[in-house]
């Protein structure tokens, strides 16, 4: 298969998870392919539910995969998520070994895979996946913007992350 159409299909399968989420969660969705295209982990925002400030849904996808598989170490593997992961998220899928970063929507405020910092392709590190971003990122941008027009019509607020 073209990289490109499995890349828009696994935002495509994040997307899904990210509008199943709960109305009082950011509307971001991750899934973990594993080498063979197959979803081995998925998650979605869970922070408001669990009052878990590490509950997003990058953090969440990679623990039920690594569960799945019986090992942290995730290589071979693809983390598709509808927003650009923040330093929390981008240094998980660094410590998982992940292969490759997909992402839908750009997040200047607090990208930390291209946008604000670049965490995934430090030099530093010993790990270094490949990151495709804006994958889909009209489509996962329309959604998070729908979700902060919300909260700002209904009074509520809400940070991106």
């Amino acid at each position: 298969m073209n990289p490109a159409v499995a890349d828009a299909e696994a935002i495509g399968l994040a997307l899904a998870i990210a509008r199943e989420a709960p109305l009082d969660e950011v509307p971001i969705g991750a899934v973990v392919l594993d080498p063979a295209g197959r979803v081995i982990g998925a998650g979605s925002n869970e922070r408001e539910s669990t009052s878990d400030p590490t509950a997003h849904a990058e953090v969440l996808a990679l623990r039920r995969a690594g569960a799945a598989v019986g090992s942290w170490q995730l290589v071979g593997c693809t983390l598709a998520v509808t927003l650009e992961p923040c330093t929390m998220c981008a240094g998980a899928a660094v410590l998982a070994r992940v292969s490759r970063v997909v992402f839908g929507a750009w997040d200047p405020k607090a990208g930390a895979v291209g946008s604000l910092w670049d965490v995934v392709r430090d030099r530093r590190l010993n790990h270094r996946p490949e990151v495709v971003g804006g994958v889909r990122a009209e489509e996962c941008g329309e959604l998070l913007e729908s979700f902060f027009a919300g909260k700002r019509t209904s009074g509520g607020g809400a940070d991106v992350l």
